[in-house]
């Protein structure tokens, strides 16, 4: 096996990488401080994207995207997660689930998001229903040719900047061997529609700047012509674009201990106590090599989930241990590094104490890390009748 980039794929590294050294963390502190970020930093940003030809480079050639592999794309998002998520949302990954656009739908959504001049928002959080995705609320109804909507999502990340939202909401109940299950079906839902308010969520002390909003739906009528995919194929339309997510949010964790291992290490070499260098002492020095292991495993594990994806091989359950255990090792390696930094790790003169606590949240969002090894569990169980 090839463990080795390609040369292109040396070039996507490096470019990447300087795009967010140069435009990227010069403005994160701005952010982290104001929580917000400018309209002129944001257009400059995706302005920027375009020029390198990398925005909506997650999506095929022929709809005009840059058209790279799971593995190139991962390694996109590797070298983003080492910057701030509300600075490089403007680096333009429209969600792939507007490829099952259709008809009049591809020249209003998905060529728009593709060419940067829309953005969207992906909508199936609810208060009453996060993992167990078929028990929400949020419901449509028939009314002749048209859907009536009502209900709420909530932690909707983007839809602030969304000139439109892919939503997944009930439009009935189906019996399973567990019961009632909801069905499920995708709109979209242009902001501004009737009935349809978008507004402030909660403060969260992740990833400042890269808000999360709230969506309501009070009678929002829409057409027939607004059902992504198929009525009631709102699971079918998930499972064929939105489970190689958690691929990116594995990439993203793996950039994002790099670059505070980066901090760890020269901190080592360059901090003194007791007139030595404190990575001279073991329990700083095992630290950073226990460091460095975990983040290239997390590394090649996920780029292998990504090249199965590629090979058409199977890739849920190792997509699932590549989401866990990235995010997880994450957590270790911001918690290890903050040590290592001593008091200063917890002061905003160093990013420390933001890689820290942006860390937490990669274990819940894009399914929990209970989610993670409920799927590679029963990946190996149900073969065996268990």
């Amino acid at each position: 096996m090839n463990f080795g980039l390609s040369e292109e794929q040396g070039m996507i590294v490096s470019t990447v990488r300087e795009f967010v050294e140069n435009e990227i963390y010069p403005h994160e502190t701005t952010v982290e401080r104001s929580g917000e970020v400018p309209t002129e930093i944001a257009a400059g940003i995706k302005d920027k994207t375009k020029q390198l030809g990398f925005y909506a480079c997650n999506f095929p050639e022929s709809v005009g995207g840059a058209g790279l592999s799971h593995l190139d794309f991962a390694l996109v998002e590797r070298e983003l997660g080492r910057g701030s998520m509300a600075l490089t949302h403007f680096f333009g990954r429209p969600q792939n689930i507007l490829m099952a656009c259709k008809g009049e739908q591809i020249e209003r959504y998905l060529l728009p998001a593709v060419r940067g001049d829309k953005m969207d928002a992906l909508a199936m959080t609810e208060p009453e229903a996060g993992s167990d995705i078929r028990s929400m609320r949020c419901s449509a109804k028939r009314d002749g040719d048209d859907w009536v909507l009502n209900g709420t999502k909530h932690f909707i990340s983007g839809a602030e900047h969304a000139d439109f939202v892919i939503v997944f909401v009930a439009t009935g109940e189906e019996e399973t061997t567990k019961g009632k299950k909801k069905k499920i079906t995708t709109f979209l839902v242009d902001r501004g529609a009737a009935g349809f308010t978008i507004r402030e969520g909660y403060a969260s002390v992740s990833h400042r700047g890269y808000k999360n909003m709230i969506l309501e739906f009070d009678g929002c009528r829409l057409p027939g012509t607004q059902v992504l995919g198929e009525v009631d194929g709102g699971f079918d339309v998930m499972n064929d674009w939105l489970y190689a997510t958690r691929i990116t949010v594995a990439a993203m964790c793996v950039g994002r201990a790099r670059r505070c291992f980066d901090l760890a290490l020269s901190y080592a070499a360059d901090r003194k106590q007791f007139g030595q260098q404190i990575g001279k002492f073991q329990g700083v020095s095992f630290q950073i090599a226990d460091m460095v292991t975990e983040i290239d495993a997390a590394d090649y594990l996920t780029l292998a989930a990504a090249w199965r994806l590629d090979q058409g091989l199977p890739a849920n359950r190792e997509i699932a241990s590549a989401k866990v255990f990235a995010s997880e090792m994450l957590a270790r390696v911001t918690d290890a590094t903050l040590q290592i930094f001593g008091g200063m790790g917890l002061m905003d003169d160093f990013p420390v104490e933001r890689f820290w606590r942006d860390a937490r949240v990669e274990r819940i969002w894009d399914g929990t890390s209970e989610i993670q090894r409920h799927i590679i569990s029963r990946d190996l169980l149900r073969p065996l009748g268990a």
